[in-house]
């Protein structure tokens, strides 16, 4: 048995052994990826990991998983387009392919265009049960648009044929489905972890794919940005940390918001 609302010090792999098959509704994360991440001296089974996800997760639900690429020899790995189509080949649909633009990007000055990028996979177990988009200002808004449809009408025979024009108005809406670049700022939260992803991006991803009282579950905690987002957003989560370290920092922020929303 386990608990909810929790985050096990231990690898993903033991706590995911504890859960039913179908149990969570939304996983997001961002694993240690090649050699971007140093994460305390700790590895972890990549395939495994993937495996467990599709048996826990719930059919409609999806998973998060936020990954980029390291450049070794002069070349990026493509270790996230391995990754995404292993979630494919195992039953995973590649539901969309999400960016996740860092404004403040660190230059490294090489012979390449910066690198101001993460890429946001959103894998779903068949067709997803929730998507609560985020929604922006249409620049438009209100503008009464004209649309015409060309027809063909039968007329006496079916050589005879004639073309006529039928032409509708319509306001704009006032606003429409945001793009699937999302951009955040870097830093503006102190955790005490190396590569933590910003709360904006946890709060977004939350919002769109779970409802209240869901189910997010975090394999890679680090510093506690999934479950911090989920208890604001009155989700219920459930976390695997191998570091102690992170696992102590996780329990504070979660302490610290319990404090500030009551």
């Amino acid at each position: 048995m386990f608990e909810m609302n929790k985050i096990y010090n231990e690898d993903c792999l033991d706590t995911m052994a504890k859960i039913p098959s179908g149990f969570i509704d939304m996983t997001l994360t961002s694993p240690p990826y090649d050699d971007l991440r140093t994460y305390n001296g700790y590895s972890f089974d990549f395939e495994k990991t993937a495996k467990e996800l599709y048996r826990v997760t719930k059919q409609g639900g999806v998973v998060v998983w936020v990954v980029g690429d390291a450049t070794k020899n002069g070349s990026e790995t493509g270790t996230s387009f391995k990754q995404a189509l292993y979630f494919m080949s195992i039953g995973f649909n590649l539901h969309d392919t999400m960016i996740y633009q860092k404004i403040n990007y660190v230059p490294l000055t090489h012979n390449r265009y910066e690198q101001s990028f993460e890429f946001m996979f959103i894998f779903s177990k068949g067709k997803p049960n929730t998507f609560n988009p985020i929604k922006i200002p249409c620049k438009q808004a209100g503008k009464i648009e004209k649309y015409g449809l060309d027809r063909r009408q039968s007329h006496g025979s079916k050589h005879s044929m004639r073309l006529y024009s039928e032409t509708k108005y319509k306001a704009t809406n006032k606003t429409k489905i945001a793009p699937n670049i999302f951009a955040y700022a870097l830093g503006k939260e102190k955790t005490g972890h190396p590569a933590p992803f910003p709360e904006d991006l946890a709060n977004d991803q939350i919002i769109s794919w779970s409802n209240k009282n869901n189910i997010v579950y975090d394999p890679f905690m680090g510093s506690g940005t999934t479950a911090k987002m989920a208890k604001v957003n009155n989700r219920n989560f459930i976390g695997s940390e191998i570091s102690a370290d992170y696992v102590a920092i996780a329990n504070n922020r979660l302490k610290q918001t319990q404090n500030s929303l009551f």
